[in-house]
């Protein structure tokens, strides 16, 4: 017998010991992996689109009509003092122009003159108060990575240098010449962009974790367990991380940063909660056994169905994302999923090893409030292959036993009331605002190509840089010029003759190759907004009356077909998600009606959530959110609200099976109330934290996201879902055997004292 102790014990120290060096491994590589992620990123909304949406193809056919593909760069000078621009600023540009081409490339070969497609030329506004300086980098050779920095973001940076150095030039200072400057234009924004998603390697996941280990310390009032957890979601974060990684950089996925933003959440919150619920199935068991290692595997056993279970709904509906047609929201599904994955591994290997690390005197861990074996608690019974749970669920004089009575006593009452507040905010999702975002709309801080955005718009042609582009058959040119030039908010439109974009093209021939020419149209307002996109829109329907086989193109054009595929991804995927959740619900829990009943309450949860996020944005005057912030927010709250449900109603179950379902539910409510309010309150604040990056994209998720669980877990999981089981009752569980099953009496409620009493519910 001590034999076979011993024997048992170190394959125990050795098992823990293997799994931590494991973890170990996993941490010293994927670390490094989670760092790097930034390098396999791509933020090009045109690499997202599918080849078969019309600015792809048009982009396709207009290749043969030019030499080379470019991604310009565009500086615009102002005086500080408003008024025209002297010679002397304007000579002084010239000589800065003349010097980018000879300028070295920073940390690379060569100079920029070699990247370059065409001259580096000043151009004075016709008002005479702004200059435009148009550097045209070569689009191919923009993606070439330089150490860790894109080409593209290389040369804007220069450009704000040699601009500061040789003229004191910058959005905010003025020199010695009087002017401001700022670099803006495509390579502009891009590395706007990159700039305020490199936040997420740092800042973010600061503030999530630091959110969380406060959560963590009120939760457990101890100075280990917490750390414990954390170090269980930073390790699981290591795993994701490095999986993407691998798999981003050999092309099998697209990640961009708003993916790694969402992975970093998710995983950090996914861990915390996995790991909450099974410490706290822990807690439970070590009052129940006198070692700490016979209470884990028990423990382990019970939470492993709902872990599992709430992990395979979170990954079902993240892959529906698979359904998208934009190439981000397919990377995403994959990345949320392989994110879900690591936290799982990492709960149900790392956390175990972690909290038997002590061996017997693991219990340390929960100090001061360490949980002691009470010896004289006769074994539980059982029922089956169903264990009961103790009989003292409800004993306890605590918050969520008395409010689980309180439930129970007024079921009724409190479900309508309940659904009636969660209906009357949903009635205002249909104001929320979601027709697309002009990229100038994007930054939520001031950033350089915004600002220079705007003067550019002041003092040049707004659409003459990035025109739309209208691939027809040589003999529509003239009919498409016609009917583009009658769109309203359309500047002008002329057949493409080699000459720079928004350069007039004289009497020269438009270039024509095989049998197809290009046709340039400037729109009023400028490419990147959402002004631009609804004139393309009209321009579309005008030039296919004359020319149905014409093919738009052009920023405006990608930017319109992105938002074409968001709002059909929206009716496509949700139902497609509703449908696998329910499936998942119906067969994890045997009952068809439970499985409708869940799906409804969260369905409404998410509306509600979706109308006070259209009357906050409303409030705080906010920009239309993209198609995509609505789809992100159902998969995403849907998912991750049922995964509470799961967590309560699986318990619930359990309860049920020995207790009646009205004695279950209210068991079942008064044993998870706490752990799951605190993996509510912890995945709530991962997703605020999103807020921290400066993207309006980001903050209306982490707003919607973070709103729609805490309406999940303090209002749908604590009293709509409670309310309407206790007033169904036994056909909660229908068709399964468990619908039959008699209540204690002809309505089992629960009395102040906590115990099951026969009547009806008070």
């Amino acid at each position: 017998m001590m034999l076979s102790m011993l024997r048992k014990s170190w394959v125990r120290t050795l098992a823990v010991a293997v799994a931590l060096l494991v973890w170990l491994a996993v941490g010293g590589v994927g670390g490094m992996a989670q760092g790097r992620l930034a390098q396999v990123q791509t933020n090009d909304a045109a690499a997202f689109l599918p080849s078969s949406a019309e600015s792809t193809r048009a982009a396709e056919a207009s290749r043969d009509l030019v030499d080379t593909q470019t991604l310009p760069a565009l500086v615009v000078l102002a005086p500080a003092d408003g008024g025209q621009v002297t010679p002397d600023q304007l000579d002084a540009v010239r000589e800065v122009a003349a010097a980018v081409p000879d300028r070295p490339v920073p940390d690379g070969d060569g100079t920029w003159g070699d990247r370059l497609t065409g001259d580096v030329v000043p151009v004075p506004a016709e008002d005479g108060e702004a200059v435009l300086v148009a550097v045209p980098l070569d689009a191919d050779a923009a993606e070439e990575r330089v150490g860790e920095e894109r080409l593209s973001t290389l040369l804007v940076e220069d450009l704000r240098d040699l601009l500061a150095e040789d003229l004191g030039a910058t959005a905010g200072t003025a020199g010695d010449l009087g002017l401001n400057a700022w670099v803006t234009g495509p390579a502009g924004f891009v590395t706007d962009l990159g700039a305020a998603f490199a936040g997420i390697d740092g800042l973010l996941l600061l503030v999530a974790l630091g959110a969380v280990l406060l959560i963590l310390v009120v939760v457990y009032r101890s100075p280990f367990l917490p750390l414990v957890v954390i170090v269980t979601a930073v390790f699981a974060l290591a795993l994701a991380g490095l999986v993407v990684y691998e798999l981003a950089a050999n092309d099998v996925l697209v990640l961009n940063g708003q993916s790694q933003g969402i992975l970093s959440i998710l995983v950090v919150g996914a861990s915390v909660d996995y790991a909450l619920l099974l410490v706290a199935r822990h807690r439970e068991e070590l009052g129940r056994h006198a070692h700490p290692a016979d209470a884990l595997r028990r423990a382990w056993r019970r939470s492993l169905e709902p872990i599992l279970a709430s992990a395979g709904t979170v990954v079902a509906g993240v892959l529906c994302l698979l359904l998208s047609q934009l190439g981000s929201n397919r990377s995403l599904g994959p990345v949320a999923a392989i994110g879900i994955g690591a936290a799982v591994l990492s709960a149900l290997t790392l956390l175990p090893a972690l909290l038997l690390v002590a061996g017997r005197r693991s219990r340390v861990l929960f100090w001061p409030r360490v949980p002691q074996h009470a010896t004289a608690t006769p074994a539980p019974a059982t029922h089956g292959a169903h264990a009961a749970p103790a009989d003292d669920a409800l004993d306890a004089a605590g918050l969520w036993s008395r409010w689980a009575r309180w439930v129970g006593r007024h079921a009724r009452p409190v479900w309508v009331a309940t659904g009636v507040g969660l209906l009357v905010l949903a009635a205002f999702l249909p104001t929320l605002r979601a027709g697309g975002t002009s990229q100038t709309d994007v930054f939520l801080t001031p950033v350089d190509s915004v600002a220079g955005e705007e003067v550019l718009a002041d003092h040049f042609p707004a659409g003459a840089v990035q025109p739309a582009t209208v691939v027809v058959d040589e003999a529509d040119v003239d009919a498409v010029v016609a009917a583009a030039q009658d769109v309203p908010g359309v500047a002008s439109a002329a057949p493409y003759t080699g000459a720079p974009a928004g350069a007039p093209g004289g009497d020269a021939p438009p270039v024509v190759v095989d049998g197809r020419a290009r046709v340039d149209v400037v729109t009023e307002a400028p490419s990147d907004s959402q002004e631009a996109v609804d004139v393309v829109a009209d321009l579309r329907t005008a030039v296919h009356d004359v020319a149905p086989q014409a093919l738009v193109g052009g920023a405006a054009a990608e930017t319109l077909d992105t938002q074409l595929a968001g709002e059909r991804d929206l009716r496509v995927i949700v139902p497609v998600v509703l449908a696998v959740i329910l499936l998942i619900l119906v067969v994890l829990l045997r009952s068809v009606a439970a499985g409708l009943l869940l799906m409804a309450a969260n369905v409404l949860s998410f509306a509600a959530a979706l109308g006070v996020a259209a009357i906050v944005f409303d409030v705080l005057d906010l920009p239309d959110a993209d198609p995509t912030v609505p789809l992100y927010g159902f998969v995403f709250l849907v998912a991750l609200g049922v995964d509470y449900t799961i967590f309560l109603m699986t318990r619930v179950r359990e309860e049920s099976l020995a207790h009646g379902t009205r004695a279950g539910i209210v068991r079942g409510l008064a044993v998870t109330g706490g752990v799951i309010t605190s993996a509510g309150l912890v995945l709530a604040t991962t997703f605020a934290a999103l807020a921290v990056i400066p993207l309006l994209f980001l903050a209306q998720i982490a707003f919607i996201v973070a709103l729609g669980v805490l309406i999940d877990t303090f209002v749908v999981r604590s009293l709509l879902v409670p309310g309407l089981v206790h007033d169904i009752g036994p056909r909660t569980w229908w068709p399964s055997a468990l619908s039959r099953r008699p209540e204690h009496g002809a309505h089992a409620a629960v009395d102040d004292a906590g115990k099951v009493a026969a009547g009806g519910t008070r």
